[in-house]
């Protein structure tokens, strides 16, 4: 079974990716990593060619990482908005979303300005992509981990436990 990690940005979903990758021992994926790979910096993409052409870049990588087994999958922030991306992501995995305060996402973004959505008006534009985006992460999730004053590893083990009682109950 798949892993995917949804969320905010800033909450620390490359970082706890990598963690619980290397935890259970499996390859981890950021789609945001895979885009800008394959096609160019995301702040270029969405400046060239509009949020709407790199939300259907992120469904293509989506659809191609989510066919392969025990992976770790860190998603976009927006990645899970759109249902059959979730849908995806389901079919042979888990998404557990990593839960953080606004305090603790305002601190952790506000010196990237390398985030396209954030550029102007940050104080508020976090505030209303969290009142629209939190109701969606939580009826995707099948987990979900509250993420501040948490580190990386105390994360990564929470996620690895949940998935251990996961893996029991499908072999009753």
């Amino acid at each position: 079974m798949n892993i995917a990690l949804c969320g905010m940005m800033g909450v620390g979903k490359t970082s706890v990716g990598i963690a619980l990758a290397k935890l259970l021992g499996r390859t981890w994926y950021d789609t945001d990593h895979v885009i800008e790979d394959k096609y160019g910096k995301i702040s270029d993409l969405f400046e060239y060619y509009g949020e709407a052409h790199f939300r259907n870049l992120e469904s293509e990588v989506t659809q191609d990482l989510s066919q392969r087994d025990h992976v770790v999958i860190s998603t976009g922030g927006g990645l899970v908005l759109r249902s059959e991306n979730s849908a995806a992501l389901k079919k042979k995995g888990y998404i557990v979303f990593l839960r953080a305060s606004y305090e603790t996402i305002l601190s952790r973004v506000i010196a990237n300005d390398q985030r396209p959505l954030l550029r102007y008006g940050m104080e508020q534009k976090v505030r209303q992509l969290m009142r629209d985006r939190y109701p969606v992460y939580e009826d995707v999730a099948d987990f979900i981990v509250d993420t501040d004053d948490k580190s990386i590893e105390e994360v990564a083990n929470a996620v690895a436990e949940w998935m251990a009682t996961k893996r029991e109950k499908k072999k009753v």
